[in-house]
This record gives structure tokens, C-alpha cells and sequence, in this order.
């Protein structure tokens, strides 16, 4: 256990860990029960095309969704420029800065023009109130996120899309197996797009998903993912190959089995990670609602800087010292990288800006233990508590003021 600075690897100390832990590691699954499902497709030989597996994993996902209908893709990035296309939204689209690129880069290579608007600082989620004062002609989406799982204001963004006519959909790569006033996301606005990335609380090595209630835009959807064929109504661009493979459906399906245990893992974790730092002055863990089911695939911290002295960035350096790989989620926002940050006029989002700042994902995941928690709570812990002094002491040793032991 670290008990002064002198002990952090940061000044010459030992890691605390021998190899590293971080933020996204897949979860444990059963590998016979994949490898099972794995050979019963090669004996088939049936390993993509809408096989068997991949329609299974959609019925499966729609299912825990509360929707009529799943589209598996190959990835997420996909599911989001198959349903912009789908819905033939132009112009402009609505979201938050805070949020993965991918969101923004999959409307912007279509052709449209992000039009990124603050968060309500409360949730990290998009502001509605901003979202109707960025509404234009030119508007023809809005995107929600759920940031790390936790809902955005679904029901202010549904009144106020069906007040201006404009298409809404969700970004719910965090948000598999939560809920919102108890209703599955998954459910909500027009559609919701799933990411079943290798980091994420359910994956299928690389994989996404659209659901929805609209049959006519998931026919549409099902079908510019295979090219575009059997279009009721054609499409300029034609289409594109989005298919999920048999091999991912199969780790997807192994992975949907391993869910539950994974969720109650990850809720013991989120627990252990609130008491260790629950009374670290300027040191948060962002609040999970008890009342709402949820994954929690994420361990946010926030950290005040003008309270514990110590820079968020530097938190992350010196964890990565020790071998714990913590992640910046999200930062920089959006706005503030390439290509956005040199389009558009200089836009400030202040509740964006500052969150992003302060905020850091701790490593948690089947993978995890206890006390693995208790040693990276140990580090944060001596880190904030004397985080001035930690501060000061890095700047003096990177001037070459101080050596490192």
C-alpha cells in the first residue's frame, strides 16, 4: 500500500501493479459455450449473410430492448451512418460534445453538419433546452446520448422533436441493459443505435445494433446494410455491406449469457469504488440511480481542482504510472478536435468544457477484483488527498529541481 508520495512510481516507487489493469477489458465469458456455437456454424457453413446466430442475437438484443425490431451490424460507427441514411436526414444534426467521435463522425461523413450544443451539468447528458435554441431550418435530427449508460431527458427530447417535426435518435453505446423511468433504452425516440465493441459490458468483438418500433425503417435499414437490395424505395447511394458475421453474433450471444453476472459484478465494484472514496474532499463518484437498472460498465470520478490541488490529467499520468490505465471520457469534447474545432466559429460550451475536465473512468469489468479496487482507491485517495503537494513536487522533478526518488 502507498502511504507517502515517495512510494507513488511516479517518484521512484514501485507500480503497484505488475501488469496492467485498465479501463475496457473484456469481460470473462464461457468459452466452451462460444466455441460451441462457434463449430456449429463452420458445420454449417453458414458464416454470414443474416445466418442463424446473427438473427438469434437480434432477437435477443431486441428483446432486452423492448422493440420489435434489431438490425446487428458489424460495428456501431455503421449502425449510426446506416440510420442516417435510412431516415434521409440532411443539413444539420443536433447532439452533444460530449460524447465519443464516432457520433459526430459518422453524421459528418454523410455529409451533414454537427451542431454541437451544451449538457446539463447535472447528468452529463444533452441539455434540451439547448437543443431547441440550436434548432435551424436546416435541422433535420437530434441525437441524444446516454452518457455512460445514464438516460438523457428522454421524455423533454421526444416533446420536443414531435413539437418541431424533427427525426430523434439515441446513441446508447454505453446503455445496453438500462433503463429509464423503468422502460428499457433501447426503446425511445425513433431509434437507438448499441455498440458491441470488444470494450463494452456485452461484445461481439467488433458489433453494433439499430432497434426500433418503426417497421418500415428497420425494413429499410435490414436492407442498405445488404447493399441495398430489396429497397422498397431505392436509394441514390445505393448500398453498403454492414453485416454482422456468424463469429461475432456467436461471441455476442456467448457474451448476452454472461450479462447478468457481469452487471452484478460491475454493481459490486461501482459500491466498493463509492465507499473507498466516499469522503476524499473534492473527489465524486458519479451517482448510478438505484432505482433504474443498469450495467455499470462505468466507473466515473470527477475531480475538483480547486479543492484537492491536484489536475485530472495528472491523476491519469500518475495512475498510468502504476500500471492502472484510467481513460479521459470524454476529452477533449467534440467541439475541440479536428475536423470541428477549425469549421466552425470558436463555440464555448461551458458545462461541456468543465465536465470533461474534471472526469476520469476507473478500471472495472469481470476482470476486476476487489482488491484491485482497494489498491487503485489507495493511489487516488494519497494522490487527492495531497494533491497540491503531489503537484507541486511533479513540476519541481519534471524542471529537474528535484530527482525522482
Amino acid at each position: 500500500m502507498k502511504r507517502d508520495l515517495g512510494d507513488l512510481a511516479l517518484f521512484g516507487g514501485h507500480a503497484s501493479f505488475l501488469q496492467q489493469i485498465h479501463v475496457g477489458r473484456p469481460n470473462r465469458i464461457e468459452r466452451a459455450r462460444f466455441f460451441d456455437r462457434l463449430s456449429w456454424a463452420l458445420d454449417n457453413q453458414w458464416l454470414t449473410n443474416n445466418g442463424p446466430l446473427a438473427r438469434e442475437f437480434e432477437e435477443r438484443v431486441a428483446d432486452l430492448a423492448g422493440v420489435r425490431n434489431c438490425v446487428a451490424t458489424c460495428n456501431a460507427t455503421v449502425a449510426l451512418q446506416l440510420l442516417v441514411h435510412a431516415a434521409e436526414l440532411t443539413g444539420e444534426a443536433i447532439m452533444p460534445s460530449l460524447t465519443f467521435a464516432a457520433t459526430a463522425h459518422a453524421v459528418r461523413w454523410l455529409g451533414l453538419e454537427p451542431v454541437f450544443c451544451d449538457i446539463d451539468p447535472r447528468t452529463g447528458g444533452i441539455d434540451p433546452a439547448a437543443v431547441a435554441a440550436a434548432v435551424t431550418p436546416r435541422t433535420s435530427g437530434i441525437f441524444g446520448v446516454h452518457l455512460w449508460g445514464r438516460p438523457c431527458d428522454v421524455d423533454a427530447l421526444e416533446k420536443l422533436a414531435a413539437d418541431t417535426g424533427l427525426r430523434l435518435f439515441f446513441d446508447a453505446a454505453h446503455a445496453i441493459g438500462c433503463t429509464s423511468q423503468g422502460r428499457p433504452l433501447g426503446s425511445f425516440g425513433d431509434a437507438e443505435v448499441f455498440s458491441f465493441h470488444a470494450t463494452k459490458v456485452v461484445n461481439a468483438f467488433e458489433g453494433g445494433a439499430i432497434v426500433t418500433d418503426d417497421d418500415d425503417l428497420a425494413d429499410r435499414i435490414r436492407s442498405l446494410a445488404n447493399f441495398g437490395f430489396n429497397l422498397r424505395t431505392p436509394s441514390p447511394a445505393g448500398g453498403t455491406n454492414a453485416k454482422m458475421s456468424e463469429a461475432s453474433a456467436a461471441m455476442g450471444l456467448t457474451s448476452l449469457d454472461a450479462f447478468p453476472e457481469v452487471a452484478r459484478h460491475n454493481r459490486d465494484n461501482y459500491e466498493q469504488y463509492r465507499s473507498e472514496l466516499a469522503r476524499v474532499p473534492g473527489l465524486s463518484v458519479i451517482d448510478i440511480d438505484p432505482d433504474e437498472r443498469h450495467n455499470y460498465q462505468y466507473v466515473i470520478v470527477e475531480i475538483d481542482e480547486e479543492i484537492t490541488g491536484l489536475p485530472r490529467d495528472l491523476l491519469v499520468e500518475l495512475l498510468r504510472a502504476e500500471n492502472v490505465v484510467a481513460q479521459r471520457y470524454f476529452s477533449p469534447p467534440c467541439h475541440q478536435i479536428e475536423p470541428y474545432r477549425s469549421r466552425q466559429e470558436v463555440l464555448h460550451l461551458p458545462h461541456t468544457e468543465r465536465l470533461s475536465a474534471r472526469v476520469v473512468a476507473l478500471p472495472t469489468g469481470s476482470m476486476i477484483s476487489r482488491e484491485d479496487i482497494r489498491r487503485v482507491c489507495n493511489i487516488v485517495r494519497l494522490a487527492a488527498t495531497r494533491g497540491s503537494e503531489l503537484t507541486a513536487r511533479w513540476h519541481q522533478q519534471s524542471e529537474g529541481v528535484v530527482p525522482a526518488g
